[in-house]
């Protein structure tokens, strides 16, 4: 009889992986219909920046629009000016206008010589938003871990790669950067003195704070949402399992206890963490409450799904998906179980939501690349030299 109730729950383990592998979309296609036609008419004034190519690129680069020269039929269009303002700075104006010629927006901002080309990102996420009513990513920043020779490089850039900032500079590895709620900071481990740490470091004063340096394993560090404690990975008691670190305290709290290896944690917006841990055999996502207990299994597809990251409301789950001996990143929807391998593979790995959760940068193994949640949209940086471990920065606070 024993034997007769194994055996169903077998096969009800069996049916509800295959119904679930049914659920799983390949996505490899670009957008179709070339985004919303708009114009961008070129800034008056004599600006040394080219403040409409770079809303034009901006925008062209969500995936969303399609830009066009002055005069062409399209369903939007921005005029603008930049002239001389005090203390030698500009005044930049913009106006963009919809259907029937009717203003949409009407703006000007002063500015700084040298923040032209931040007030072009702030021009075209006020675009962005006001016609798709979801907020732009022009504005925001990325992390990432370079490499050249013997060098390892924390680099924080622009979101279009441009104005990249070294922030860290060693000859030991550099490993998962990951952005604080506020983004002022970013925790990563490093390996100076040959040994891994976890560092806390403030992107605007430099500081930095060792947080963890426990012998063995101390790696994968993540942010709570409310920026107060951190989940990392720890191997002090012999196996790697994950704790939580409380900032204002000294005692990382255990969180998992398992035989098996358990890893990458990454928070949910309701104090939840996802891990990776191949306790069934085979790394796979599982997830705990606040406080721990028994782990949930999330993901069955393929044979290899870690590295998660949470989209900023919570419902989608993005990973590095193995399968036939690719690996690709994947999309889990936690609300109907919808699971979307979005892209070709070959080494992909490492991703990360932007903050608005419309997109996924993630690492080719040397290069970074996006690719939008439903797969119709995908992005490359122009970031020289090797580029890994790619985190997207949350709105400014």
């Amino acid at each position: 009889m024993n034997r007769v109730f194994l055996l169903l729950g077998f096969l009800l383990l069996i049916h509800g992986a295959m119904a679930q592998a049914q659920q799983t979309i390949d996505i490899t296609k670009g957008i179709e219909d070339g985004g919303i036609p708009i114009a961008i008419a070129p800034f008056g004034g004599g600006a040394p920046e080219n403040l409409a190519g770079i809303i034009a690129a901006n925008l062209q680069r969500s995936g969303r629009f399609a830009p066009r020269p002055p005069g062409a039929p399209v369903d939007y269009a921005v005029v603008g000016q930049a002239r001389p303002g005090g203390s030698r700075g500009w005044v930049v104006q913009f106006q963009l206008t919809g259907a029937q010629n009717a203003s949409l927006l009407n703006l000007s901002f002063d500015v700084p010589a040298n923040q032209l080309r931040p007030v072009a990102h702030r021009i075209s996420d006020l675009i962005y938003e006001k016609i798709t009513g979801r907020p732009g990513l022009a504005g925001t920043r990325i992390a990432f871990v370079g490499r050249s020779g013997d060098f390892w490089f924390l680099v924080v850039a622009d979101a279009d790669s441009r104005n990249p900032q070294v922030i860290l500079r060693s000859t030991q590895p550099i490993m998962s950067p990951a952005w604080s709620p506020d983004g002022r900071r970013l925790a990563y481990v490093s390996f100076e003195g040959r040994r891994s740490q976890i560092v806390v470091h403030d992107v605007y004063t430099g500081a930095r704070r060792t947080v963890s340096a426990a012998p063995g394993i101390n790696g994968a560090p993540a942010w709570s949402p409310d920026g107060r404690r951190l989940a990392f990975t720890l191997s002090r008691d012999g196996n790697p399992e994950i704790y939580a670190l409380d900032l204002t305290g000294q005692t990382p709290v255990r969180l998992t206890d398992n035989s098996a290896i358990d890893t990458e944690p990454v928070w949910m917006p309701d104090g939840g963490i996802v891990f990776t841990s191949d306790r069934g055999g085979s790394p796979q996502l599982y997830r705990i409450g606040p406080g721990g207990g028994v782990p949930q299994r999330l993901t069955f597809e393929g044979d290899y799904n870690a590295r998660p990251a949470v989209s900023p409301d919570g419902r989608y789950l993005a990973m590095m998906h193995g399968r036939r001996g690719r690996f690709h990143i994947a999309v889990l929807d936690l609300a109907n179980r919808q699971f979307r391998v979005l892209t070709p593979g070959g080494a992909d790995e490492s991703p990360s939501f932007a903050p608005n959760g419309a997109m996924i940068i993630y690492s080719t193994g040397q290069r970074l690349a996006a690719v939008s949640v439903d797969g119709s949209v995908k992005q490359d940086f122009a970031i020289p030299g090797s580029a890994r471990d790619p985190a997207w920065a949350p709105y400014g606070r």
